[in-house]
């Protein structure tokens, strides 16, 4: 569903992404790895479009995206979810949701995909009319990937979804991954809790300094002490 070949990203004048090539299948979760600086949320950022000096190649379900504005990635069925979740102050949990619809064809299904939300994520269906900044911090990260699940997007990005989080949410949080898997979403997730981003993934990339410098399956990759020692200690 996703190709990378020969990425390169830039930060004013720092080349920060150099050449990196990778893939993720249909319906696969894949893991980027490494320690905080070595480029994976830049990564993501430049996947979804959001850095404007990017060179190579990206192909979503074969089409080229380096030429679309970050919009038009999203209309392609791409959504994102960034570290910092952006939850929009003064809004509440529901109007949160529906900013999820309101660029999308499909807004015409607001209320039923509403529905559909508040059944998966159960905390956010009783806190419909409370602000979303109000939430605690896991429950806000619940409503940034409910906010990019609306329109039903064909793959994901996600950034450290587990961080600062209680223990309980991540449990819970990870399960969902697992069950939006198995409903047919791609995954492309980064995350420095590598036992459970590992649990749950097909493969994984481990990254270093803006440039891929292992992969392998999720398995050989939990099981490599030496390799996770190495790159992915914080």
């Amino acid at each position: 569903m996703l190709k990378v070949e020969q990425l390169n990203a830039w930060y004013d004048q720092s080349h920060v992404i150099q050449g990196l090539g990778f893939h993720v299948g249909r319906g696969e979760i894949v893991t980027l790895m490494g320690r905080n600086g070595a480029g994976k949320t830049t990564t993501l950022r430049t996947i979804m479009g959001l850095l404007s000096k990017a060179r190579g190649t990206v192909v979503f379900d074969g089409q080229d995206l380096l030429p679309m504005a970050p919009h038009q990635r999203y209309h392609l069925g791409l959504a994102y979810v960034p570290e910092e979740r952006r939850i929009v102050p003064g809004l509440s949990v529901l109007e949160n949701l529906q900013l999820g619809l309101l660029a999308s064809a499909r807004r015409g299904e607001m209320d039923a995909m509403i529905d559909e939300i508040a059944q998966t994520f159960p905390r956010l269906k009783e806190r419909l009319s409370q602000e979303g900044t109000s939430l605690s911090g896991g429950e806000q990260q619940m409503l940034a990937i409910a906010r990019a699940m609306m329109a039903k997007p064909r793959m994901i990005l996600l950034d450290e979804p587990s961080e600062g989080i209680m223990p309980i949410l991540v449990d819970e949080m990870f399960e969902l991954f697992a069950r939006m898997k198995q409903q047919g979403t791609t995954i492309l997730l980064v995350e420095q809790n590598v036992e459970r981003a590992l649990g749950i993934s097909d493969r994984a990339y481990i990254l270093d300094q803006g440039q891929i410098v292992h992969q392998g399956t999720a398995a050989e990759l939990l099981a490599d002490e030496e390799i996770q020692e190495k790159y992915c200690a914080v």
